[in-house]
């Protein structure tokens, strides 16, 4: 009987098990052990859950099947012509929208396609066909790029509302000043960055945000600031007005005055005649090139005494349009650039602290010994395109240096170390007409043979005009002085034994004293301007 019960027990089924029981780990018949895929438009990649990217694939249909947990999506570089609603209304969750060079109209883009993406921070429509800008975009944007499209107007909810929007970029479109409401960015007080350079403003925009710190408004018709314009742009830290029509009138003593953090001021390429009043003492860089300045007024750069770059060249200047002392009241200047002015000679009393002189095709006849004494710290002199003598002498140059001005007329190398000068040395002075070369005390220089100077008949290299007149077995004596200028050659004495031999009577031996008083080979005290390293410019007056 206990058998029988025993047995009848083993035969039935046991209780079903509960669904909690089942070991999740472990896989079932028919399914895996990965997990679903993702959803991803064709051709597209998703490389994160919240992320689509559809980048260059030539599209010309919105894509479907974008997931809506999607936080960043990117469009650019495809045929896009529309923006449907109904596929944007889907992606509320939008954070980024890149439609970046497509082909994108004003009319594929109808004003209700943003009003669902209330969390949207990031728009990128550059590069498209828009000829209006859109009329309400989300409030919740930070940064909104419609540059480089048609457009000729905006609205006030383009940008207006939006108190998170930090950068607006409006270049390269057709804007006017009609097509700019005055309170185009009213509600949006945080905005640092606005560009609207590459349009067709005539003068600058009223009521801007007082939040600026960077303001691109170059290559415009901008003829005018209107008075107090940017009086509220405290905290404008650079200021673009390059390449515009501005003018004297155009600007007033306060036009900049009150821009107290301004660094940064460019008014190159414009119609100034002076250097503009009332600027501040913060400014670093003042960029003055390409206008028609005539004269720098110490008056006028008493307020920016705080200025370390100066540009002004390619202006009118002429012979006394810096006067001595004009830039006196900048006292930290760094760099001054003041080429294609023609000046005739090197400014007087420069400021101390000045590093970089610039003066490359001016009229500079003449520099001496003298005209640098105030800029002990000058490490960077440039003169060429002047018509100076370039006078190396007297410093430590152990060959002729390279990429010479081709105007070049006169070269002054005596009293280095060069030990020879070979033919390839005045490729690129075919002006030159006089080359003094002397030695310093106990030293030689061959002029001639292997290794030496030496122009064979007809050779392109040599300079036409200069000729070098070689006696048989030359040498040059220590203190000797050769000038070779057109069609003469002068020693001060005739050398005829070997190069390597000894000096002879007739050189003036080793303990000859170089010749004092006035001529080239006189030798002058050094300038101060002790930065230039080793081309120290001593000699420098003729």
């Amino acid at each position: 009987m206990r058998l029988s019960l025993l047995l009848l027990l083993l035969l039935l089924p046991g209780p079903p098990t509960a669904p909690c029981m089942e070991d999740a780990a472990f896989p079932h018949l028919g399914e895996s052990s990965q997990p679903p895929p993702r959803a991803c438009p064709p051709r597209c990649s998703c490389p994160r859950a919240d992320t689509v990217d559809c980048d260059g694939l030539d599209l010309r249909v919105f894509p479907d099947n974008i997931t809506r947990a999607a936080q960043h999506l990117s469009l650019q570089n495809n045929q896009l012509q529309e923006l449907p609603y109904n596929e944007l209304s889907r992606l509320s969750g939008l954070r980024t929208l890149n439609l970046h060079n497509n082909l994108i109209s004003s009319e594929g883009l109808p004003d209700e396609a943003f009003e669902s993406l209330t969390q949207l921070q990031h728009i990128y429509v550059a590069h498209n066909k828009l000829s209006v800008a859109p009329q309400f975009l989300p409030r919740s944007l930070r940064v909104v790029d419609l540059a480089a499209n048609q457009m000729t107007e905006i609205f006030p909810l383009t940008f207006g509302e939006k108190p998170a929007l930090r950068s607006v970029y409006l270049h390269n479109n057709q804007l006017s000043n009609a097509g700019l409401p005055p309170d185009a960015f009213h509600g949006s007080e945080a905005v640092t960055t606005l560009s609207l350079s590459n349009n067709q403003l005539s003068y600058l925009p009223p009521s801007l945000p007082p939040s600026l710190e960077r303001l691109h408004l170059q290559n415009n018709l901008i003829s005018k600031v209107p008075r107090g314009a940017l009086s509220r742009q405290t905290h404008l830290r650079e200021l673009y007005l390059q390449h515009n029509q501005l003018t004297d009138s155009g600007l007033d003593a306060t036009t900049f005055s009150k821009l107290h953090r301004l660094e940064y001021l460019d008014l190159s390429h414009n119609h100034l005649a002076a250097v503009p009043a009332g600027l501040p003492h913060t400014l670093a860089v003042l960029h003055l090139g390409r206008n028609r300045i005539r004269q720098v007024e110490a008056a006028r750069l008493h307020g920016a005494r705080g200025l370390r770059y100066l540009l002004l060249q390619h202006n009118q200047l002429g012979a006394a349009g810096l006067p001595t002392g004009a830039l006196r009241p900048l006292r930290g200047l760094h760099t001054l650039h003041i080429y294609g002015n023609g000046l005739e000679r090197v400014p007087l009393a420069l400021p101390r602290r000045l590093r970089s002189l610039v003066l490359p095709h001016n009229r500079v006849a003449m520099l001496g010994a003298r005209d640098l004494t105030s800029t002990p710290g000058l490490a960077e002199l440039n003169l060429a395109h002047n018509r100076l003598v370039l006078d190396l002498s007297h410093n430590e140059l152990s060959f002729v240096p390279p990429d010479l001005p081709e105007t070049l007329e006169e070269l002054r190398l005596q009293s280095n170390r060069i030990s020879h000068v070979g033919p390839e040395a005045f490729l690129s002075t075919p002006n030159l007409r006089a080359l003094f070369l002397r030695c310093p005390e106990g030293g030689w220089m061959g002029l001639g043979g292997k290794g030496g100077l030496w122009w064979a008949a007809g050779d392109p290299s040599k300079p036409s005009g200069l000729r070098v007149v070689v006696a048989p077995s030359p040498c040059l004596c220590p203190h000797a002085h050769l000038l070779v200028q057109g069609q003469q050659a002068s020693h001060d004495q005739h050398c005829t034994r070997g190069l390597l031999g000894p000096p002879t009577p007739a050189c003036g031996g080793h303990n000859r004293k170089p010749r004092a008083g006035p001529g080239p080979a006189a030798t002058h005290s050094s300038t101060s301007a002790s930065g230039l390293g080793s081309l120290s410019l001593r000699d420098l007056e003729e």
